[in-house]
């Protein structure tokens, strides 16, 4: 009995002093920064948050689809809304200069020792979740509802919101009627954010095509089927897909990031390697380059003169990453809350990109959920207005180099985020 007591209160001292003592952000994006670890790889950083989150006084699940956290707070009846930041880091070296600084490795899933770096900004994105989860659990009485706070794993490898999804995320627990998340900007300066409607980010797909010959020695190339001569005529035709085969109005990238092939000058191989990304905003784009792929590597090589046995191998990895649509009455009502949170001068409407974020899958479970994602300027201003002023190229997301101005961009993004939840919760059902 005498322990029980303890225990309760060991909790209750817990849940007190995390209310009473505001958490320090930027001390906690300091430790993030400095431990990333890998997709598939977050157990320290998933269970120092699902504590973080327990000890404000949230209801906490953890290992959903993996590493991920689930955090809920029931507010009485209303709105169900969801609020995600992403957990893993990449595998590169950073070279930031930083007292921070990751100097951390990991054995990668290939086996291998790498640098570790959260080169992509989550380290910030889960600051402001916890900011934001602290100040929507001390202002309850500016809300009611349902807030459903959602920590991902595995999204650089595009596995994290998929697993999450079918490890029951909508019906293990309450299904949201809006999903919100941000995801810092290399481009735009701290203290601001940036919207769009509609398309955001690109459909991703990975592609790896295997060119097969016949080969042989360099100096009697009418004996063989030389698999690069053949790779080189699929890369030249592949361009044609955009140019010729997608229509201009329609944003599409077909690019081939690696290639190879062969051991020595003289010695034609039997296979080519090649790796694409390939990226679209709309599915009708994504199929079309899909099939204008295998038309093409088929038709050169029957061109090379193969038979069937010797024809590429095309597949597609299991990587896909939808694009992210944001759902344009939903930005609206966002938009407007930013301006009232921020001041007009601090919200830009910015343009779609093609890079790729699967925060889109959890818009596209039937019925769909009304989803949007918002951009957070992560530069310093100083940095900013020099490089405006004489023309330098900022570094940009997965750079060794990238750095965000941690403590304006995340007292942003939680005032952002905290405002846009507690005025969507307002929208009577």
């Amino acid at each position: 009995m005498k322990k029980i007591f303890l225990l309760a209160l060991l909790f209750w001292f817990n849940f007190l002093f995390a209310v009473d003592n505001k958490i320090n952000l930027l001390e906690l994006y300091k430790e993030l920064h400095a431990n990333p670890e890998l997709s598939y790889q977050e157990f320290e950083t998933s269970e120092k948050l699902a504590l973080i989150l327990e000890n404000i006084g949230y209801k906490v699940t953890r290992n959903i689809g993996g590493n991920g956290v689930v955090a809920l707070l029931e507010n009485g009846e209303g709105r169900t809304i969801m609020l995600r930041a992403d957990m893993d880091g990449l595998p590169v070296e950073e070279k930031t200069g930083a007292t921070y600084a990751s100097t951390k490795k990991a054995v990668n899933s290939e086996g291998k020792e790498v640098f570790t770096m959260h080169a992509c900004g989550h380290d910030v994105h889960m600051s402001v979740l916890i900011g934001a989860a602290e100040y929507l659990f001390n202002n309850q009485t500016q809300w009611q509802g349902t807030l459903l706070l959602i920590l991902e794993p595995a999204e650089e490898v595009s596995g994290g919101a998929r697993n999450m999804i079918k490890d029951g995320l909508f019906t293990k627990f309450p299904r949201p009627d809006f999903n919100l998340a941000l995801h810092v900007s290399s481009s735009l300066q701290a203290g601001k954010v940036g919207y769009l409607p509609g398309w955001a980010m690109a459909n991703v797909d990975s592609v790896d095509i295997t060119v097969k010959g016949l080969g042989g020695h360099g100096a009697y190339p009418h004996t063989t089927k030389d698999p690069i001569v053949l790779a080189a005529n699929i890369i030249t035709q592949l361009q044609t897909i955009v140019s010729r085969k997608i229509a201009p109005t329609d944003p599409a990238v077909v690019t081939v990031g690696s290639i190879h092939g062969g051991t020595k000058h003289n010695v034609i191989p039997n296979e080519v390697k090649l790796q694409l990304t390939l990226r679209s905003y709309t599915d009708e784009v994504r199929n079309e380059t899909l099939s204008s792929i295998e038309k093409i590597v088929r038709g050169s090589a029957i061109a090379a003169g193969l038979t069937e046995e010797y024809f590429p191998v095309v597949e597609i990895k299991d990587e896909y990453t939808p694009a992210v649509f944001n759902n344009p009455d939903l930005v609206e009502k966002l938009q407007k809350s930013f301006v009232k949170s921020l001041g007009s001068e601090n919200v830009i409407k910015v343009s779609p990109v093609m890079g790729g974020e699967d925060f889109g899958m959890f818009g596209r479970v039937e019925p769909i959920i009304p989803t949007a994602l918002f951009w957070l300027g992560a530069v310093n201003k100083k940095v900013y207005e020099k490089a405006m002023r004489e023309d330098l190229t900022l570094p940009s997301l997965h750079s060794d180099l990238f750095l965000p101005d941690a403590e304006p961009a995340i007292e942003t993004g939680v005032k952002a985020m905290s405002n846009a939840a507690i005025d969507l919760f307002k929208i009577k059902n």
